[in-house]
């Protein structure tokens, strides 16, 4: 006998073992492993597709919260040219007619300017107050670190924006 050359017996009973058990993982276990492989692939495509449409959401709401800012913004401009343009009209008014009554348009002008003004910035800074915390909300629950808390953000999320 020698190292080299095994004896045929032996050749044959590790053929035989190598078959059965080629046989036995073939038959039950090469199955199990690829459809563990298989759903495995499939959840990470759905998380992935899930991520993507929060992305994109995320987006959606940040370009609406740029949005209502120039939109608040541009207001505000107009109300500001508005004020002014009546505020030239009261005082062209005002040269015409007696000191006593130009002083009081004046005040009365002055003040619907200034309470249309405070309406202006108070509804500018609710909104934006109102964006900045769901936007920081959503930032926030974004940057969870359990798997299973991440999954049910990213459902909820999609689940608040088909709401709206």
């Amino acid at each position: 006998m020698s190292l080299l050359t095994p004896d045929i017996g032996l050749l044959f009973w590790m053929l035989l073992s190598f078959g059965i058990v080629f046989f036995v993982l073939a038959k039950f276990g090469f199955p199990i492993i690829v459809k563990m492989v298989d759903e495995r692939k499939t959840y990470i495509d759905q998380s992935l597709e899930a991520a993507k449409q929060a992305n994109t959401q995320l987006l959606g709401i940040k370009e609406e919260s740029e949005k209502i800012l120039t939109e608040a913004r541009n207001e505000q401009i107009r109300i500001l040219k508005e004020a002014n343009e009546m505020r030239q009209k009261v005082v062209g008014e005002a040269k015409e007619q007696a000191q006593i009554e130009a002083a009081k348009v004046m005040e009365d002008a002055k003040r619907n300017i200034e309470r249309e003004k405070m309406l202006a910035m108070r509804d500018a800074h609710s909104q934006i107050a109102m964006l900045s915390i769901t936007i920081a909300e959503k930032i926030l629950r974004k940057n969870l670190e359990n798997k299973s808390a991440q999954l049910e953000l990213v459902e909820q999320l999609i689940d608040e924006v088909q709401k709206n």
